[in-house]
């Protein structure tokens, strides 16, 4: 498995994947292009054998740049099992692009377990707290249309837990 940047090629690819990883939201194709350009810093792609296998995109919010939050992550399921997601999470903060993050954080439904999993197992294997409030609430913020959205905060990060990488 091959960790890289993305690049506008990629939108496509990235695409097809996120729409393949039910109850991922589907952006659309131009935002997944803006991601795999403009903000390819703070997005990761793993490939293997030239084919898009994960992908992880987040970006550090400009009134927190402490803060990285992930937006979506991606697994095919070709290549699940293999803690990819992980290793591309680990693979992305350890960039010099962000230095001075100091937590993780990320919004998930209440019934989404791979990504609650996914979560709770780094802050464990990182030996850091995960705080769990709600963030965008059903009523106030969907209008009832989609679940509430609860913020899983993960720090603060220790340069031991949050650079400790595996060789990929």
């Amino acid at each position: 498995m091959a960790f890289r940047k993305p690049v506008g090629t990629d939108g496509p690819a990235i695409t097809a994947l996120i729409a393949a990883c039910p109850p991922l939201d589907p952006n659309s194709a131009y935002c997944n292009l803006l991601q795999c350009t403009d903000f390819a810093d703070s997005c990761i792609v793993a490939t293997c054998d030239g084919t898009v296998a994960g992908w992880v995109s987040g970006y550090r919010p400009p009134a927190a740049p402490e803060n990285f939050f992930v937006w979506q992550v991606a697994v095919s399921s070709a290549a699940r099992g293999q803690r990819l997601a992980s290793r591309m999470i680990e693979a992305l903060l350890a960039r010099p692009e962000q230095a001075g993050v100091t937590h993780l954080t990320t919004t998930i439904t209440d019934d989404n377990r791979a990504s609650w999993a996914l979560f709770q197992g780094l802050a464990r294997s990182w030996g850091a707290p995960l705080e769990k409030t709600a963030r965008f609430e059903r009523d106030a913020h969907f209008a009832g249309a989609h679940a509430t959205e609860w913020q899983a905060r993960i720090g603060p990060l220790t340069p031991k837990g949050r650079h400790q990488q595996e060789d990929f």
